[in-house]
């Protein structure tokens, strides 16, 4: 699945820095690939560096943003999270759009197989995301 919180069902894509990724593979660079790998502390110093372009205020954010996602799909759908229908709620991918209108016309179209009323979730969604940043592009200080 892509980044961010993906246990199971649904797989939130919020691009995160390869240092908090928890992805189980080396970064690119690491620990035995290439000459002098296994010596080489690198990728340790490299994964801090990314992390401070970005701000932390807004990783926090995004992580709240997910478990509040989280938990709102397992009422919507009235599941455990594990059980949650595979879908793709992409937050950079609503930022990007122009309009309330249409962020809420995708998020509808992606919920819907949900029989539940959906509109305070679509509602709750668009005020948590609005004054926030993409993460997919690090700030510059």
């Amino acid at each position: 699945p892509g980044g961010g919180v993906s246990q199971g069902g649904a797989a939130l894509q919020a691009p995160l820095p390869q240092a908090l990724r928890s992805s189980g593979g080396s970064p690119p660079g690491a620990a035995g690939e290439g000459p002098g790998g296994a010596d080489d502390e690198g990728p340790v110093r490299r994964q801090g560096k990314v992390t401070v372009k970005y701000d932390r205020k807004e990783l926090r954010k995004r992580l709240n943003l997910e478990e509040w996602i989280l938990e709102q799909l397992t009422r919507l759908y009235d599941c455990q999270e594990e059980e949650i229908p595979e879908l793709e709620i992409d937050v950079d991918e609503l930022l990007d759009m122009e309009t309330d209108d249409t962020r809420a016309a995708r998020v509808k179209e992606l919920l819907v197989d949900c029989y539940k009323p959906t509109e305070a979730f679509i509602s709750g969604l668009l005020d948590k995301i609005r004054g926030m940043q993409k993460l997919s592009t690090p700030q510059k200080k």
